[in-house]
């Protein structure tokens, strides 16, 4: 077992040699990835390092609940494997995070010591069959009994289904004429004790993140009074600080992964031969390998970025923007990288067993799960809307200007930025001024690292490529386009009549 007190470079050092040894050396990752779940005895391997001790606080023994060593052991875990990664921002950002912050002081200590001495595991339940992203309109209940609370429900699409130890539980209170609460409670259960355990009625057949269980769960609980999450003001806006924290640690999972996808092209490019050269010496080639440059060197302000702001001392309920901004952005760029990966690959690109075909269907849902990537962007340019309304200013550049998180930003698109956006954008225009918005914001954070001394080179390619990206973007929604679905599309429409 890893000493804790050591220095975190030495920890993270020891953790990452310990995954190339297990992934690259002792096992095969590649045929380890067409068979569903981890092994136990290669789990136990990984988990002998403990780390998920960078999540808890040092008052219970863990190494501090540092955002900084959180994102580390995230990016080297998904430099290795996307799916491990998860399991440890599941962990991490989803149940040990929240019982740090929320949970009863009784019962912490309990909790901490059977993750850093027995290698448990915990998730968080949201989603419902009928509910998810809707999550206010869940039908999960409680009702408060002598002993505790009375919980009943089905829930899916939980990562570690079947496997996590501990799980957080979203619900709403159940009054005696069966209305349901507004507001949401969490409850922590514990899956190995009789009275709450959750049943797993069906295991998904998830075409990514093989390592990773997902299923359907029946709820049938009983959970002591001292398992219920105490939110500083409301569950709902407990539920926002949980959920916005855990979407700016996505960068932490994006990091290795891009870095991955990064190295892999570039070997693969130069030692591809082609003619007299090989296939770095093509310009499309350079300019591929430069956007996954990009994507590399935005998710690192993303990083360091996050480690300053989302600590478990913050609130971070009203952070939406910011949350938003890393998580969809870091997630399109993954799947972009995943995507470049196996284009420049070829044909031997699209295996399974290759890690960029496989990072493709990995990362894919990391766009769709903890809110859509559409939805998220189109929930920041409602927010950037209704403040310029606010402060009475109709020009989106003059906004930026002025907007901290994008003022170090918008003169490299000031040209691009000077006109009104219309008042009553539809939505499609709205997710399209989030995209837009959210790259911005991304620059900011690129600038803003490469003053503290990162690559400079890498930096101003960076921005150059977003400068594109964004250009590209404002056409977009700037063209109007308000075309719809045809409804009863197959009459008349049918080529063989008109061969």
């Amino acid at each position: 077992m890893n000493n804790f007190n050591q220095e975190f470079p030495e920890f993270l050092k020891n953790f990452e040699q310990n995954l190339k040894h297990l992934f690259q050396e002792k096992h095969d990752i590649d045929q380890l990835s067409l068979q569903r779940g981890l092994p136990p005895e290669l789990l136990k391997e990984i988990m002998d390092h403990v780390p998920l001790s960078v999540a808890i606080p040092s008052a219970f023994g863990g190494r501090g609940s540092k955002v900084k060593e959180c994102l580390g052991i995230l990016s080297a875990a998904s430099y290795e494997s996307l799916s491990l990664s998860l399991t440890f921002g599941i962990n991490i950002a989803l149940f040990l995070e929240p019982v740090a912050k929320y949970g009863n002081e009784e019962i912490k200590q309990g909790i901490f010591d059977r993750f850093l001495h027995e290698q448990n595991m915990g998730g968080l339940m949201i989603t419902e069959p009928n509910f998810g992203s809707d999550a206010l309109n869940m039908r999960t209940t409680n009702v408060a009994t002598e002993e505790g609370y009375k919980i009943k429900g089905t829930k899916h699409w939980q990562g570690l289904t079947g496997m996590a130890n501990y799980w957080i539980v979203a619900t709403r209170n159940e009054g005696n004429d069966a209305s349901l609460s507004r507001d949401i409670d969490f409850f922590v259960c514990d899956d190995t004790k009789p009275d709450q355990k959750i049943t797993v009625e069906e295991y998904y057949d998830n075409a990514g993140l093989y390592l990773i269980p997902y299923g359907l769960n029946q709820l049938d609980l009983n959970v002591p009074k001292n398992h219920k999450l105490q939110p500083e003001t409301t569950g709902i806006k407990m539920m926002l600080d949980i959920l916005h924290r855990s979407r700016m640690q996505f960068p932490g999972m994006g990091m290795g992964f891009i870095k991955r996808m990064l190295d892999e092209a570039y070997n693969q490019c130069n030692n591809r031969k082609v003619g007299i050269g090989n296939l770095l010496g093509m310009d499309n080639v350079k300019f591929q390998i430069s956007r996954l440059q990009a994507a590399y060197t935005i998710c690192s302000a993303m990083c360091a970025k996050s480690s300053s702001i989302s600590g478990i001392e913050n609130n971070l309920a009203t952070e939406g923007l910011e949350a938003n901004t890393m998580k969809t952005v870091v997630t399109d760029f993954m799947q972009e990288a995943a995507q470049l990966l196996v284009q420049l690959s070829g044909a031997k690109g699209y295996r399974t067993t290759h890690i960029g075909g496989r990072g493709i269907m990995d990362s894919r849902p990391f766009q769709i799960f903890e809110g859509s990537n559409e939805m998220l962007y189109a929930q920041i340019g409602e927010m950037i809307i209704k403040a310029m309304k606010k402060q009475k200013q109709p020009q989106l550049y003059q906004y930026l200007k002025d907007f901290p998180l994008t003022s170090k930003a918008t003169d490299h698109f000031k040209q691009e930025l000077s006109f009104n956006p219309d008042e009553q954008l539809s939505q499609r225009k709205m997710v399209d001024l989030g995209r837009i918005v959210a790259r911005i914001i991304c620059v900011g954070y690129v600038i803003e690292l490469g003053e503290k001394g990162f690559r400079k080179e890498l930096v101003a390619n960076c921005i150059i490529m977003l400068q594109q990206e964004v250009a590209s973007l404002i056409t977009s929604l700037r063209f109007n386009n308000a075309v719809i679905e045809v409804s009863d599309y197959h009459m008349d429409s049918l080529w063989l009549d008109f061969a």
